[in-house]
């Protein structure tokens, strides 16, 4: 339990740092969401529970967002989706600690693919997400700097879930 409130603060660490400090900043071509991409590192490294538990708190802290023009509820049930994705798949997506360009470019294709759900759940329920052209750009930029930004701060990462995880967890 005390892991859990660690974990969901640290979350909303990472989420507070995205929302005053990433968000500003001006990317060439497009954005870079460190929030969707710190989450998705945290899900991988994470046991079957642990990483639908996460996707849904991690969900519910980027419904929040003063940025995010979508339903309530959204991005908690896509990234809810995409933690029990990586709970079926645990087994084999394999230990990615190993080969850390595998581990980018896996978590470069998660965010890739959180935003592709959030837009189909979106159009389903009516929102206007603009035009798909201007969304496939996005979604390739932002999986271009995860791939290029994740580096910086994915032993920080590591390191932190370290920390924040008992004893008795770590063997």
């Amino acid at each position: 339990m005390l892991r859990v409130f660690n974990t969901s603060l640290f979350l909303f660490v990472i989420f507070m740092i995205q929302e005053l400090v990433i968000a500003r900043i001006n990317f060439p071509i497009n954005g870079f969401s460190l929030y969707l991409a710190a989450l998705m590192v945290v899900l991988a490294l994470e046991d079957r529970s642990g990483s639908l538990v996460f996707g849904f708190i991690g969900g519910v802290i980027l419904d929040f967002s003063p940025s995010a023009d979508s339903p309530l509820g959204q991005w908690a049930l896509v990234l809810t989706i995409i933690g029990y994705l990586y709970s079926i798949n645990k087994e084999s997506i394999g230990d990615f600690l190993d080969s850390p360009f595998l581990f980018l470019l896996f978590v470069s294709f998660a965010t890739a693919l959180s935003l592709s759900i959030f837009l189909i759940i979106g159009a389903m329920l009516g929102a206007n997400n603009g035009s798909f052209l201007h969304n496939l750009l996005l979604i390739f930029a932002n999986s271009l700097w995860t791939i290029l930004l994740t580096p910086l701060f994915l032993p920080l990462i590591i390191k932190v879930r370290k920390l924040l995880m008992s004893n008795r967890e770590r063997i």
